[in-house]
């Protein structure tokens, strides 16, 4: 027998059955129990050497000392695990065995192995998971834009089902119960209208035949009363909308679907009614299309052939054709959408029906202000219509809202942005001259266009819902508080008794301001309606989207026009970012700043230490705004933006009752904004010290504030003016009056404005607002000479304080009248490389004979408007700048992993980065104007208008750009 401790080289080891706990694991292991004891093999010995008859086929065990088995050890799918094959192969019969114990080297390796493999199970799990959601919400976000009308019919198909069971309307919200009750009969107008001219010989056949056809007639019928609606709750005049416009929208919308419709057609062979999954959906139609040419071309079939390629791509219709269709089908809805106020209880006076709609014509100045007026053809609403909109304009909105997936990336003119509907890179308006220098610039050019655009539009957004509460809270109750308009309208006042003219006069004058404010509350109750339809319809949502696209100048906007962080403060409050991450130390001093910035008031002017100092002495007012918004003390509502400044208390409120603030997941975008961004830029090109130091970009103890430098300017001229006589000098006593008045606020708006080309009328008009709502000056003749004297003063101030900047606006507007003066658009390419022509032309009138009545469309002519052409070109030119400037920094933030959102010259991000964003945006500033953009300006006029003279560039100062380190003031 052999001895106990030796292994003969003829015996054959068998693998023990290995414990429970070492089986692979079906389910991934988020954490492994720490090892406290080696791990051990166990290798039976056998005394005995009966060999089997047949021995077993198995695998050999390798050796410690072969070349890969660290390898094998790392990697646990090629590691040998016992199994029931290889339990037992040699005797059944039990034996004693020796215990080898492996190096503890061998079993670190082997669970670091088994990490590994565990995490990257995690992984593909996650990612499946994450690939499945994708495509759900991709799924959701195609039916939005694909069925979003098909769904709005199957809705009125339902309430009329409902309706006709139960023998009454059943209960609907205002719009809706209007809705349903035009539905059916425009639906049957429509479809009478189809068959008669389906029944006409082709030569007889109106205009917009062709058009009519392609879609069903209860499509159609929704179109239209949304559109007319939804033109009726925007109109800023009472109740009407021109037939040009309303028809051309009408049109633009049917063609859109048309273009949607065709494609659910073509794809209703492999699932009716349902959307293809991927965007290849329509790839795969194509290749099929393909193929079925190609077999047609080899047998000859070329005809067919035609005709198929033809109907592939449907050509644009065109103003023409749109506005003939749009224009019938609202003359359509004229003939039979009908209204009735409320039945009288009493049933003693007969019903009264009336049209909904009335087309007449009406006159109409060409612009506020002006004394030029034109005859137009209008659709006027019924005034119960209007009466009732703004209550329940939310339930007539149709869901095209932001993406619930990212935007589709740009890659040319009209590709990028939503996955179906129309998406076009520039808001172009009809202009042909840039449209063809978009399309015509070399795609690589516009790399970083596009680029930036799809950063901006990769920022994934999601609703405040406690500040959603709140607003919901006080917008039931009324409204006229935070900035929300009051919901009921201001009483028309009762003529007088009296015969007295003046009285009468006065009567006319108050009746007249009162039907304006209530126009313009009617307006704003119906903008405040649409923006809280988006937001109660994505308040559940994980997140969204908002693809991005340009103006002509290259500043970026989001396309939903509704709910976004361009507009109100109101809007800016309910949004956050879907993705949050911790404050750290920084970001709660960051957040502590932002809410001192947005109650404004002057705090936002004072030090940083002084910024703080008022939040930390505003810690309870700020808790009480927190936890009981509406019946606390409400220290929120004196903020000049309160919904921003609620959500930065909640959020600070959060943040410092946690047991650890800095670590606590924000989701506020904190802004850092532009020192009067316009005379920013222009103190960069034109390098003046003075200028430069007025407008932040050279430290000091505190931001400087060319607000407040203005309006001391302005004080200090009518003080001078107050001590002159009356009698020689007409504005002493203006001056005399307005001079208490003067303030930051006053002037900020035109001082803003100036270098963006404000008129004095302009100018006028804004600070005219301004002492309306100071309400020391009641009197409208008065108001206006008031406003007159105090624009002309605000004006010579600035002249006086930015020279620079004045010279360069000068000499920008003298070359844009050396080459209109030659029928030649302004263009210029921006730093990024975005080819931008001003689309100043004369319109020329088209008039088109319709069945509603002659329409008159305007066309861009072929001769340029040379004053136009020269006043807009210097804050043309400076927009496309800091267009530039935001974009840079965008897709700059996103390669140092930040969230960023940008308007215009305020830039966003989380609390913890913002000193990280605020040297990126200063970085790029320097960039920018590190290249010779006046020089390069020059040069490019000089060699597209090679036969033109240009002036001079104007004399520069010698400011040094990388001093510029204050830039932003937050």
């Amino acid at each position: 027998m052999a001895a106990t401790g030796s292994l003969p080289l003829t015996q054959y080891p068998t693998y023990s059955k290995p414990p429970t706990s070492q089986k692979p694991h079906k389910k991934p292991l988020f954490s492994l129990p720490k090892q406290t004891f080696p791990l051990i093999f166990s290798f039976p010995i056998h005394r005995s050497l009966n060999y089997p008859t047949k021995p077993p086929r198995f695998l050999p065990l390798c050796d410690s000392l072969q070349d890969n088995i660290v390898q094998n050890i790392e990697n646990p799918k090629k590691l040998l695990l016992p199994n029931a094959h290889s339990r037992q192969i040699l005797s059944p019969e039990s034996a004693p065995r020796i215990f080898i114990q492996d190096p503890p080297w061998i079993s670190a390796l082997f669970w670091k192995g088994l990490y590994k493999m565990t995490n990257q199970t995690v992984k593909i799990e996650h990612k499946e998971i994450e690939k499945r959601k994708y495509n759900l919400l991709r799924r959701r976000q195609v039916k939005e834009e694909t069925e979003a009308w098909e769904k709005m019919v199957e809705e009125y198909r339902e309430l009329e089902r409902e309706m006709c069971e139960k023998k009454l309307a059943p209960n609907l919200p205002y719009v809706k119960g209007l809705f349903l009750g035009w539905f059916e009969p425009l639906r049957e107008a429509i479809a009478k209208e189809q068959k008669v001219q389906k029944g006409k010989n082709k030569k007889l056949r109106a205009a917009y035949a062709p058009h009519i056809e392609l879609l069903p007639a209860d499509k159609l019928a929704v179109i239209v009363m949304h559109k007319m609606m939804g033109l009726v709750m925007g109109a800023e005049e009472d109740g009407y909308v021109q037939v040009v416009q309303a028809a051309v929208h009408i049109g633009v919308a049917i063609e859109q679907e048309v273009r949607i419709h065709s494609f659910l057609e073509k794809t209703k062979n492999y699932q009716r009614k349902q959307i293809v999954d991927e965007v290849q959906g329509a790839s795969k139609e194509k290749e099929i299309l393909r193929k079925r040419v190609n077999s047609l071309i080899r047998r000859r079939r070329l005809t067919e052939v035609q005709k198929l390629v033809k109907n592939e791509e449907i050509k644009p219709w065109g103003r023409d054709a749109q506005a003939k269709l749009g224009s019938r089908l609202l003359e359509l809805l004229t003939e039979t959408a009908y209204v009735q106020p409320p039945i009288d209880q009493s049933g003693d006076s007969p019903l009264d029906v009336r049209p909904a709609f009335r087309h007449k014509f009406k006159t109409i100045s060409r612009g506020p202000g002006q004394k030029i007026k034109k005859r137009y053809g209008v659709i006027e609403c019924d005034p119960l219509i209007r009466s009732g909109l703004d209550k329940s304009a939310k339930h007539m909105m149709i869901p095209y809202v932001p993406m619930l997936v990212p935007p589709k990336k740009w890659k040319g003119y009209d590709k990028g942005g939503y996955l179906f509907l129309p998406s076009y890179v520039m808001r172009t308006h009809g202009s042909r001259k840039q449209q063809e220098a978009l399309k015509g610039v070399n795609v690589k050019n516009m790399r970083k266009v596009f680029e930036a655009l799809d950063t901006l539009g990769s920022t994934k957004w999601r609703v405040n819902n406690k500040v959603l509460a709140v607003v919901e809270s006080i917008w039931a109750s009324g409204g006229n508080i935070a900035g929300l308009v009051d919901r009921n309208d201001i009483p028309i006042p009762e003529k007088p008794y009296s015969e007295d003219s003046t009285e009468i006069q006065e009567w006319k004058w108050s009746v007249r301001k009162a039907n304006k404010v209530n126009r313009e509350r009617h307006s704003q109750r119906c903008d405040t309606e649409l923006k809280l339809s988006v937001a109660r319809k994505m308040e559940n949502e994980e997140g969204f989207y908002y693809p991005h696209n340009l103006d002509f100048r290259g500043r970026a906007y989001p396309m939903h026009p509704h709910l976004n962080h361009l507009s109100s403060d109101l809007c800016r409050g309910v949004l956050e970012f879907a993705e949050g991450r911790p404050l750290g130390r920084s970001g709660l001093h960051w957040l502590k700043i932002h809410l001192a910035n947005l109650y404004s008031g002057g705090v936002e002017k004072l030090s940083h230490d002084g910024r703080l100092a008022f939040v930390d002495n505003h810690l309870d007012e700020i808790f009480d705004s927190a936890e009981n918004p509406i019946n606390g003390n409400r220290w929120w509502l004196t903020a000049e933006d309160p919904f921003q400044c609620l959500a930065a208390c909640m959020n600070l409120s959060e943040a410092l009752k946690s047991t650890s603030p800095h670590s606590m997941i924000s989701y506020l975008p904190i802004h850092q904004d532009g020192s009067c961004n316009g005379l920013q830029h222009y103190a960069a090109l034109g390098r003046d010290n003075l200028e430069a130091a007025a407008v932040n970009l050279v430290a000091g103890e505190k931001p400087a504030d060319v607000y407040s430098e203005i309006a001391v300017r302005v004080h200090n001229i009518m003080k001078r003016d107050s001590n002159k006589d009356p009698a020689t000098n007409p504005n002493a006593l203006l001056a005399k009056l307005l001079i208490d008045q003067v303030d930051r606020k006053l002037v900020k708006q035109t001082v803003m404005t100036s270098v963006y080309g404000v008129t004095f009328v302009g100018a006028r008009e804004q600070i005219k607002r301004r002492l309306e709502e100071k309400g020391h000056i009641t009197d409208d003749r008065l108001l206006f000479s008031a406003a007159c004297y105090t624009a002309k003063v605000t004006l010579a101030a600035l002249g006086e304080l930015f020279q620079a900047a004045r010279n360069i606006m000068g000499w920008l507007g003298d070359c844009a009248k050396v080459i209109a003066s030659e029928n030649q658009p302004v263009r210029w390419t921006t730093p990024l490389g975005l080819p931008v022509v001003q689309p100043y032309y004369k319109s020329e009138r088209h008039l088109i004979r319709t069945t509603l009545q002659v329409l008159a469309l305007q066309r861009e002519g072929n001769s340029v408007e040379v004053r136009k052409q020269r006043t807009a070109f210097p804050p043309n030119f400076v927009h496309s700048l800091d267009g530039s400037h935001m974009m840079m920094t965008a897709v700059a933030c996103r390669d140092a992993g930040l969230y960023f959102a940008g308007v215009h010259d305020s830039f966003w991000t989380h609390a913890c980065d913002v000193e990280k964003m605020n040297q990126i945006l200063r970085e790029k500033f320097v960039e920018l104007y590190s290249m010779p953009v006046l020089e390069n300006l020059l040069e490019s006029f000089e060699t597209s208008y090679p036969t033109l003279v240009f002036p001079p560039l104007p004399e520069r100062g010698n400011f040094d750009l990388l001093l510029a380190c204050t830039f932003f003031c937050p």
